[in-house]
């Protein structure tokens, strides 16, 4: 503590300052020695202002604010790279067939009667994108793997499988082993292939897939609940295993209302990362990705017209807002599969009209889009390669993809997208305009990353 003392011709005043530094002591000490020289009433006036202007003790320095951790949200479905999408609807709808046409095989067992398809039958389909093509033509390589999407025929769902109608029972486990649905509807009329309800009518066959998967789900929901409740009757109020389990019956709760009351798939809840665990866990049908293929005829898709195109539509928007509906014909892509060539298709097309494209390639991307699959690039003379992994991937699992060992003993990575190298032209181009970097483990891989991995 120090002590100041200040006279004038008609004021002693005396002030005790805390003066926590030699600096502000003698930082006031030479403003009350200006103070002094000045004239008796601006002598009071400036010592008043400077005493209570003046901070005589050190503000405290601010801290700076704190970090906010972001929590990543969690995705409904398996946490992995190899996902699958599955064929489904009604039978005779054109599912085997549009899988025979997509894998470009004769594995889908179509036949104009139900239940031609048993057992499931899987294809690898590979996903076109001109970046790969780009990159093939650049670096021409001996070998050429582009990304692909797996694709599962499914046997045909009927009114009843959730309750084991039509080995309903056996077919929902097929679909519950796939992680998204490409769900055919047939909006074609034929009399020479049957319908299982005696006539066309999509708005029907879709209630009645949307409304089998829901039951289905709704079983599964409150056989959970009940073990549950079990396991929360037996669990104590000590550990956080014990909360967990209490916490467990509540949000089974609350999904079975969104099901069985709401009438809502659980794809179009809002759910936070606790309720997403045990929706996983669940491995719900009506949790996974759908995407409407609406099969037509040859001409209705030239024309681009159909009586159900815009019910169809409706429907999707007030049941499933969101969900993507791609109209295609079966007997095109059929038809232009037997031509033997992409140069022979196209010329095919041409003959169709202006601006008609088959829809596979769309069907294909959108697969494989709709499961959050991105791809990241390998590239060289000996190999152009696309390896498929989920969005949101750190750059040690990404290399994981190639071999185990990158992951395990992973040092870091070299990218460079494919815009960089497109516009720079190669890769010393891209280097010298400083877009070539090198990057540690917390790199989250981007879709259309070039990779190079260092790993011990």
């Amino acid at each position: 503590m120090a002590h100041l003392r200040l006279a004038t011709a008609n004021l002693a005043l005396t002030t005790r300052i805390p003066i926590p530094t030699r600096i502000a002591a003698a930082s006031i000490s030479t403003q009350l020695h200006r103070i002094a020289l000045q004239p008796t009433p601006a002598r009071l006036t400036s010592a008043r202002r400077t005493f209570s202007t003046t901070p005589l003790i050190s503000a405290k320095k601010r801290m700076p604010p704190k970090k906010q951790v972001v929590v990543e949200k969690i995705r409904l479905g398996r946490p992995s790279n190899n996902l699958k999408m599955g064929i489904v609807g009604l039978p005779n709808v054109g599912k085997s067939s549009f899988f025979n046409v997509v894998a470009k095989c004769d594995l889908g067992k179509s036949a104009n009667f139900p239940y031609a398809t048993i057992e499931p039958e899987e294809a690898r389909v590979p996903v076109p994108d001109d970046r790969f093509t780009w990159l093939a033509a650049q670096y021409k390589p001996k070998s050429e793997v582009p990304a692909f999407l797996t694709c599962i025929d499914i046997a045909g769902l009927t009114a009843g499988a959730s309750t084991g109608a039509g080995l309903g029972n056996a077919f929902l486990s097929n679909v519950r082993s796939v992680d998204g649905i490409f769900q055919v509807v047939r909006a074609f009329d034929d009399a020479e292939v049957i319908h299982v309800e005696g006539d066309v009518n999509p708005i029907r066959d879709m209630e009645i897939i949307s409304t089998e998967l829901r039951l289905k789900d709704i079983a599964w929901i409150e056989s959970a609940l009940d073990n549950a409740k079990k396991n929360a009757r037996s669990a104590g109020n000590v550990s956080l295993e014990d909360k967990k389990r209490k916490e467990e019956v509540g949000i089974i709760e609350k999904i079975l209302k969104h099901v069985a009351e709401d009438n809502k798939d659980v794809r179009k809840g809002d759910w936070n990362n606790n309720e997403v665990e045990v929706i996983n866990n669940l491995q719900l049908l009506t949790a996974k990705p759908v995407i409407y293929l609406v099969n037509l005829s040859e001409k209705d898709y030239v024309r681009r017209k159909n009586k159900w195109l815009a019910k169809i539509k409706a429907w999707i928007d007030e049941n499933n807002p969101g969900d993507l509906l791609i109209p295609f014909s079966v007997a095109l892509e059929e038809r232009l599969l037997q031509l033997g060539s992409p140069e022979a298709e196209a010329a095919e097309l041409a003959t169709l009209g202006d601006n008609i494209t088959g829809a596979l390639g769309k069907i294909t991307k959108a697969g494989y889009d709709g499961l959050d699959l991105v791809r990241y690039f390998t590239a060289g003379p000996d190999e152009v390669r696309a390896w498929t992994f989920r969005k949101g991937l750190k750059a040690p699992e990404a290399a994981g993809i190639i071999h185990t060992d990158f992951q395990k003993k992973f040092v870091c990575g070299e990218v460079f997208s494919i815009d960089d190298i497109k516009e720079h032209g190669n890769e010393n181009g891209v280097k010298a305009a400083g877009k070539y970097k090198q990057i540690g483990r917390e790199y989250k891989v981007q879709d259309g990353d070039i990779c190079y991995w260092k790993h011990g």
